[in-house]
């Protein structure tokens, strides 16, 4: 081989190294920035572990929320509802899971919380808003998530319980109704937030970590499993894992789909 050919190769080895490294990082990458207008959201999803079954599915535990901001002065405007929906493959098992009820936990602090519904717990994050008026504000400007299986009106929902001590001690339960569905993203968590009186603040962030094993009638299960849907041959595949959306007063809807990638074992 000729110089200018080694040069050549090598330059294309170098090219094609420098794609297939941008790729790495675009799909491990955990949070992806979606913007209209002056509203801004820094969104986050993830989930392990990351070596799924290529047949069947196995445990894994999900983080999905968002950070929320404003290109412009005095802030978003608030936020309305949020809608997190995941993968079809993905499975959600609630059976035989313990239920916690609203007025377990409405108002509770955090550890008055987890005494009343621990057996329900599915898992935890953390909130966020700017507080102006703390006499007018549900919510406090920051606070621990716990989140627990439940049930509100006959309808299954996992319960989001804020509790933060800033500016003054705030409890607040935020029910996110579990929705079945067709298409891609077959199950979808919806909340829609309390329509505020005055000019209290606005909500920056929600994440929340969902995922637990537990044991039901002699049996083992877990709240989220999946598995990696790559084809025979393949070490892995890149997949859509949850659809976003964020609904601002005014009428501003910011939707993401966050896609990522997973090995599949077997």
């Amino acid at each position: 081989m000729s110089a200018a050919s080694r040069k050549l190769e090598a330059a294309v080895c170098g090219g094609l190294l420098g794609v297939l490294s941008l790729l790495t990082f675009a799909h491990s990458s955990s949070a992806e920035l979606i913007q209209k207008g002056n509203v801004r959201v820094a969104v986050e999803g993830s989930f392990t572990p990351k070596k799924l079954p290529r047949k069947g599915t196995a445990p894994i535990k999900v983080e999905i929320g968002g950070k929320i901001s404003s290109t412009t002065a005095g802030g978003p405007p608030q936020l309305k509802e949020v809608t997190f929906a995941f993968n079809s493959a993905g499975k959600m098992d609630r059976k035989g899971l313990a239920k916690c009820r609203l007025g377990h936990i409405s108002p509770s602090t955090t550890n008055e919380a987890l005494l009343a519904c621990k057996e329900a717990l599915v898992g935890e994050g953390l909130f966020s808003a700017n507080v102006q008026f703390p006499e007018q504000s549900p919510f406090p400007s920051k606070g621990k998530v716990l989140a627990f299986n439940g049930v509100l009106r006959g309808r299954p929902v996992i319960f989001a319980h804020i509790f933060g001590t800033e500016p003054v001690p705030t409890s607040y339960v935020l029910p996110l109704e579990i929705k079945q569905r067709g298409g891609t993203f077959g199950t979808a968590l919806h909340a829609s937030l309390p329509v505020a009186t005055g000019d209290w603040g606005f909500v920056t962030g929600l994440t929340l970590k969902l995922g637990r094993t537990y044991t039901a009638r002699g049996k083992q299960h877990s709240f989220l499993s999946a598995g990696c849907p790559a084809p025979k041959g393949f070490p892995g595949a890149i997949f859509p894992l949850a659809k976003t959306s964020f609904s601002f007063e005014g009428g501003k809807t910011l939707t993401e789909t966050l896609n990522r990638s997973c090995k599949a074992k077997g």
